[in-house]
């Protein structure tokens, strides 16, 4: 079985009301392939018989033919991109939710790291230019500048990374032939230059309510961080925050007025630990892998010890790691690739000496002196 034919059996299978990329998973493992899953008999899945939409899906398979989808994926030029593939998007696929299946139009260069921008749909010029003038940095860069393309924030964010002439991808709750809001139609085209309209929805689903949590999820998956530049204090934005707090991403927000509605989230945040951000080096300070060597006196906040007395390596290399920013040790451990137990020992050792704080549910933090 060819990697083409398997693309497009999973998406005649997503295309079945009812079955998203957790049931396509699911059907993926059962039988080993998404083509396989289509021509199974009723009789292998016995033993998932407590799966009720497994009935839904045999039912429905025989009203669809995976060759007109195929037609009809070519006619709307709208491409797929499976896990496992090179040009699946790197970080996402580390996600333990990504999807088994991609619909995107335009270029998808999977090579690349996103930055998300998100914020308010009801955003202010203050935040509209924020947006902006940081997507402008960022697409500078080597980053790509991800969003949602709705009103606002995310508009801005779009044509911030479009005016430095760099990639940007929008995360789209719905079909990528559902461009939503309707006005961003032409700058959906202009995204698909250089970048991509990207959704885990087969075509033809309409953007719905229910659909835009999760979407948000691959927002922040794909990206080493997520910056939000406004954000009211019950807004969506924070739920792309609690994905990527879920997923070990990096949070930094945007201050603003104090008297601005739009801003409280935002302010939260950063009461909360999120790193402050008014330039593109309180960004890439706080990553492991900055695109360009650091500016001297630019708010770094990762920093050796200061003791005079050489520390073990796994020590240095744990102080390397933490930051102003909380940082789980379950992250932690995956970001310096040390053993479990020498990263309990060694921050048991540098909380005892005074160089880390541990905060609730296990996150820690450097300690400041002076």
């Amino acid at each position: 079985m060819d990697r083409q034919t398997e693309k497009i059996y999973r998406a005649a299978i997503l295309s079945i009301p009812g079955i998203g990329s957790q049931r396509l998973r699911q059907l993926i493992s059962i039988c080993g392939s998404a083509c396989q899953a289509w021509k199974a008999e009723p009789d292998s899945f016995a033993c998932s018989n407590r799966l009720s939409w497994i009935k839904n899906f045999f039912k429905m398979r025989k009203r669809i033919d995976p060759f007109t989808i195929q037609l009809h994926l070519q006619k709307e030029e709208i491409s797929l991109v499976m896990l496992g593939e090179e040009n699946y998007p790197s970080l996402l696929a580390e996600c333990s939710d990504a999807p088994p299946l991609l619909f995107y139009k335009g270029v998808l260069q999977a090579d690349k790291e996103g930055l998300a921008i998100v914020g308010s749909r009801r955003a202010t010029p203050y935040g509209k230019a924020a947006a902006s003038y940081l997507a402008r940095s960022i697409a500078e860069t080597d980053y790509v500048v991800v969003s949602g393309l709705a009103r606002g924030i995310d508009a801005s964010s779009h044509k911030g990374a479009l005016e430095a002439d760099g990639v940007t991808w929008a995360f789209l709750a719905g079909g990528v032939d559902c461009i939503y809001p309707s006005e961003h139609v032409g700058l959906a085209r202009l995204i698909m230059k250089k970048g991509a309209l990207i959704s885990e929805y087969p075509p033809g689903v309409p953007p719905e309510a229910g659909l835009f949590p999760a979407r948000n999820r691959l927002i922040s998956g794909c990206s080493r961080g997520v910056i939000v530049v406004e954000a009211a204090e019950q807004s969506g934005s924070l739920i792309t925050v609690d994905f990527a707090l879920e997923q070990g991403r990096e949070v930094f927000a945007v201050p603003g007025p104090i008297f601005s509605k739009q801003s409280k989230g935002t302010h939260h945040l950063l009461k909360m630990g999120a790193k402050l951000v008014s330039e593109k080096e309180d960004i890439f300070s706080e990553l492991l892998f900055p695109p360009f060597p650091p500016a001297k006196g630019k708010g770094i906040t990762n920093r050796k010890c200061s003791n005079t007395v050489k520390m073990p390596d796994d020590k240095n290399k744990i102080l390397e790691i933490l930051s102003d920013v909380p940082l789980h040790i379950d992250r932690l451990t995956a970001l310096s690739s040390l053993p479990p137990q020498e990263i309990a020992l060694g921050l048991l050792e540098l909380e005892l000496s005074g160089e880390i704080v541990q905060l609730p549910g296990k996150n820690y933090v450097l300690q400041r002196k002076g």
